[in-house]
């Protein structure tokens, strides 16, 4: 089961994560994706297969000031 943000995520294993991305409503130009402790570009969102073992962290960017 693949961990993402801290939590245990049944349905997303085996989807890409692009697929994931879109059905929480994360705006792509303001993330950034770790998996397994690596930044993953951009250009391997749509490419890449969550597994089950996977840890994804998806930081959201917040301007202000």
């Amino acid at each position: 089961m693949a961990k993402i943000n801290g939590k245990e995520i049944t349905e997303a294993a085996g989807g890409p994560l692009s697929r994931y991305l879109d059905e929480k409503g994360y705006k792509r130009t303001y993330i950034a994706v770790e998996v397994n402790g690596g930044i993953l570009p951009k250009t391997e969102y749509d490419s890449y297969i969550i597994n089950d073992e996977d840890v994804i962290e998806i930081v959201n960017f917040v301007g202000g000031g």
